[in-house]
């Protein structure tokens, strides 16, 4: 497994946690109770994303072998065809954050401004989930022999 595709698993298991992590907010959020109420598994969840950044970090920057390069022609095109499958995720997602909520609060309603950065957020989540399983896919499409 060469460098780019260590970085695309990296990223992919930080969002899936990242995903489960907000969750988990989002319940402690609405917790019945004081403040505090629902916040263990908040900071439980904050010592696990620890833990995997650590052991990730760790071992994306590990050499399997001396002899590994850091990146040849084909990484750099699978990168380049990954930004753009990326790029085109964010259109599509700021599309669908513009019309989302126009059919959930309707056309005289309104929203919180705190959810404004929140769905920001989720637009460059999805971005860069897209890009990780483009790099993953890109290269799952690919034999041993490098035949597609």
């Amino acid at each position: 497994m060469n460098r780019t595709q260590k970085d695309a698993c990296f990223t992919l298991g930080m969002a899936v946690l990242l995903l489960a992590f907000v969750a988990i907010v989002y319940a402690a959020m609405f917790a019945a109770g004081d403040r505090l109420a629902g916040t263990g598994p908040v900071k439980l969840w904050v010592g696990l994303l620890v833990v995997y950044t650590v052991i990730a970090v760790a071992l994306v920057r590990r050499k399997q072998s001396p002899a590994e390069p850091e990146s040849d022609e084909r990484d750099d095109k699978i990168k380049k065809n990954a930004v753009l499958a990326s790029f085109a995720s964010v259109w599509v997602s700021l599309v669908l954050a513009s019309l989302i909520p126009t059919f959930v609060v309707g056309d005289v309603g309104s929203i919180p401004v705190f959810l404004l950065p929140i769905i920001n957020f989720i637009v460059f989540y999805i971005a860069f989930l897209v890009y990780s399983i483009a790099v993953l896919a890109q290269y799952g499409w690919t034999r041993k022999g490098g035949q597609p």
